[in-house]
């Protein structure tokens, strides 16, 4: 496996190159937080409500949740997708991927802080043209932080805020959030796969890190070819400098909303989601090879 820089990709793209990413922030009218995202051709809309209750399990512990819904509008691909309510269940890719945007999103949000409510992200793929469930969490990161803000000047939680439990200030976010595909394609390890490279890698994986290079998952699969664990190790520090990347743009959208990310964990002496210190997202990713 190798990643030299030689133009193989249809799009022009060096194997190291993540598509063109854009996040345009507070896309929707209605929200608490929204956002659109870009990578490439694929679109997703990322909208973050919050509903002034929790799940059964956890009433009367004080605590939140957050959770994902996905789905792709029939528009969204080269043929007709049938939408799953017409179908009468959702199918096993979409819960696949509800659950594990929830889970994303969940790593790095302080539950306490929260309160007894739910964060609601709902990620609808507009255009796809692979790498959906990743562009779906990297948006729906900026949407949280975007509806988390606004709660906070509502009044609605003060957990993360000056005074509040947090016992500082910042938002109820440990750090930041990102994902992106990688695979292996005639031999060569490459980032931010387009369908048309998806379809015929011989290695495939997605990646969800947050700022401080600690992993929330690893989905990685042998398509049509098995892979050494180096070659695993070299695709994951491939995607955690993709992911670097994104939180950069990440970073760039939220503005300075991007510094309260963490400040509450560290203020109280935790650090950041998996991670000691008190990062407040400084990506630390592995060096370029």
């Amino acid at each position: 496996m190798t990643t030299e820089p030689r133009p193989r990709r249809t799009d022009g793209r060096q194997p190291t190159d993540l598509r063109p990413v854009r996040i345009t922030p507070g896309y929707l009218k209605f929200p608490a937080g929204s956002a659109l995202i870009e990578c490439g051709d694929t679109k997703v809309i990322c909208a973050a409500s919050i509903d002034e209750k929790v799940p059964p399990f956890l009433a009367g512990t004080g605590q939140g949740w957050v959770t994902g819904e996905y789905s792709m509008l029939p528009g969204s691909t080269l043929g007709r997708q049938p939408r799953e309510v017409s179908q009468g269940k959702i199918g096993g890719r979409t819960h696949e991927i509800q659950r594990l945007i929830g889970r994303s999103l969940r790593a790095v949000t302080d539950m306490k802080a929260l309160g007894e409510r739910t964060v609601w992200l709902d990620c609808d793929v507009i255009q796809a043209d692979g790498g959906t469930r990743t562009a779906g969490i990297t948006g729906a990161f900026v949407a949280l932080v975007l509806a988390l803000a606004k709660a906070r000047e509502r009044g609605l939680i003060t957990g993360g805020g000056a005074g509040g439990s947090g016992g500082g200030g910042g938002l109820p976010v440990r750090d930041f959030v990102a994902a992106t595909s990688v695979g292996i394609i005639d031999g060569v390890a490459m980032l931010d796969l387009a369908y048309s490279e998806d379809s015929r890698a011989g290695v495939d994986m997605n990646l969800v890190a947050t700022g401080a290079g600690q992993l929330i998952e690893v989905q990685g699969t042998g398509e049509h070819s098995t892979f050494s664990r180096q070659e695993m190790e070299g695709l994951m520090d491939l995607a955690l400098r993709g992911i670097g990347r994104l939180i950069a743009i990440q970073k760039d959208v939220l503005g300075p909303l991007a510094a309260e990310v963490g400040l509450a964990a560290a203020a109280a002496g935790g650090g950041s989601a998996g991670s000691a210190g008190g990062t407040t997202g400084a990506a630390r990713m592995p060096p370029s090879r």
